[in-house]
């Protein structure tokens, strides 16, 4: 068993709009995503099914083609292998849990986050 404090946890700052702190487990990603209003995560896809909670503020998800907005208290589940974007429409805080774990971020290879 591990105990984490997010308060603890170093955070990344990705681009000048988004910032991120990661852990890491033997079978998931943890992460808490700050994302500041006018922030874009580009389309991408990953091997990774993916939960995303949110906590405050509203992102707008396109997947598949749809656009789904998710607000304060409500969550999303985004199947593997399916194109994603995501367009914060206020500032915002998500938590985003990926199985398995992100191995492209354990190698940095998170490039299309950095833009």
């Amino acid at each position: 068993m591990k105990l984490y404090n997010w308060e603890a946890v170093e955070s990344e700052r990705l681009n000048p709009h988004l910032s991120r702190k990661v852990i890491h487990s033997e079978s998931m990603t943890i992460a808490r995503m700050e994302l500041r209003k006018g922030a874009t995560v580009p389309e991408h896809s990953h091997v990774n099914e993916q939960v995303s909670m949110v906590e405050a503020g509203a992102l707008l998800f396109l997947i598949g083609g749809r656009e789904q907005v998710v607000r304060a208290g409500e969550s999303l589940v985004i199947p593997p292998h399916v194109p994603h974007r995501v367009d914060a429409l206020e500032d915002s805080a998500v938590i985003d849990l990926f199985s398995p774990a992100r191995a492209d971020w354990i190698r940095g290879d998170d490039a299309y986050l950095r833009q």
